[in-house]
């Protein structure tokens, strides 16, 4: 015999008792202890300008305006990704906060802007202090690096919708930059030569492929060699941190004429590249200039990525790329290395339709040889 099942009988609430925000999964002395914990890593980034402390609505900061002659505020914000699924997994937390400034830093000095203060945001399921001062640790040591001020930041305690454990890390950078001297395409010219800033792994960009690839499809250990024969291990290069690359690019711009700047993230050497060159203009880059790191050929083996689809989703060596005058592109590459970063001259800028064009021998063995597009 079948039929309609009874509704269940539900237990009037207790009046004797109170529901409580941290019953409901919110647990404000949780985040208090947090914050007590972080305090110290924001004082270590602190900057003259910064007004007060932590615990105010809004951060402030009193720019000095008699530094500059036309002052024009520059914003970006960025996250750090799936990155943060890796870490997670590993415990290992205290390095990505650095990812996440350089993602968000090195926008910044792409129309040539001076950092002046971050604000970090970060979501988790179940505030645990330790993993919040873990997380925020790596974001004032990135402060520290471009001399920005961490002014303040937010934890959102998402109860019901991240489990514990879970978090998210996003964050917000401010600089400030002369308007007659911003950077960006109308300075760029054919003649100018493009200089390219080594990146030594992924930094925070294609993680979802190389996480599907290298840990779900090939089934590679974590604690295991990154490819053949490396030294380090999967885990350590999948975390290894971004460079941040905004104190060597200005140095570069003090000491040469520098025109533009790219900052090669999701969309790769030609999805970047254009956004710093004006129409009529188009870069030449060779691939003889520099090497690709080894563990993008490995997700390349492993995933049967086309080059297209590599060259889509990854920096392939190059975190960032700037176009110089022609006459002072020595002057730019040593002030690079003595910023401690060891760029090269990977190709110029020709009259053309605006793109990128790579030249050269191909990235790897079986590519189609000669000249093609990003």
């Amino acid at each position: 015999m079948t039929g309609v099942a009874p509704e269940p009988t539900l237990s009037p609430p207790d009046p004797s008792t109170s529901a409580t925000y941290a019953d409901a999964g919110v647990d404000i002395e949780a985040g208090e202890r947090a914050i007590d914990r972080i305090r110290p890593l924001v004082a270590s980034t602190l900057r003259p300008e910064v007004i007060g402390g932590l615990g105010g609505f809004g951060g402030l900061f009193a720019l000095d305006t008699g530094r500059y002659r036309q002052p024009v505020l520059v914003a970006a914000t960025d996250g750090v990704g799936t990155k943060a699924l890796v870490a997670r997994s590993l415990g290992r937390l205290d390095t990505i906060g650095i990812d996440l400034v350089a993602m968000c830093m090195d926008d910044l000095v792409c129309q040539g802007a001076e950092p002046l203060f971050f604000l970090d945001y970060i979501s988790t399921g179940a505030v645990d202090p330790s993993q919040m001062a873990d997380l925020v640790s790596g974001v004032a040591e990135g402060c520290r690096q471009v001399g920005a001020a961490l002014l303040g930041g937010e934890m959102a305690e998402h109860a019901g919708v991240m489990e514990p454990g879970e978090f998210d890390l996003v964050g917000f950078a401010v600089g400030v930059v002369e308007r007659d001297v911003a950077l960006g395409p109308a300075r760029v010219r054919p003649g100018d030569v493009v200089i390219g800033l080594p990146s030594p792994g992924l930094r925070c960009n294609g993680y979802t492929l190389a996480r599907r690839v290298l840990l779900e499809r090939a089934g590679l250990a974590l604690d295991g060699p990154a490819w053949p024969g490396a030294s380090a291990t999967l885990a350590d290069e999948l975390l290894r941190p971004s460079v941040i690359y905004t104190p060597a690019v200005r140095a570069a711009i003090a000491a040469s004429d520098v025109h533009a700047v790219a900052h090669i993230t999701g969309g790769g050497i030609g999805g970047n590249v254009p956004r710093a060159l004006p129409d009529g203009a188009r870069a030449v880059l060779d691939r003889d200039t520099w090497a690709v790191p080894p563990i993008f050929g490995e997700i390349r083996r492993l995933g049967n990525v086309t080059d297209q689809e590599m060259a889509r989703v990854f920096n392939l060596g190059l975190g960032m790329v700037v176009a110089v005058d022609g006459d002072s592109s020595g002057a730019a590459l040593a002030a690079l290395s003595a910023a401690g970063v060891d760029a090269v001259v990977v190709g110029r800028v020709e009259a053309g339709e605006r793109g990128v064009e790579l030249v050269g021998a191909p990235f790897w063995s079986g590519d189609s040889a000669g000249a093609g597009p990003a």
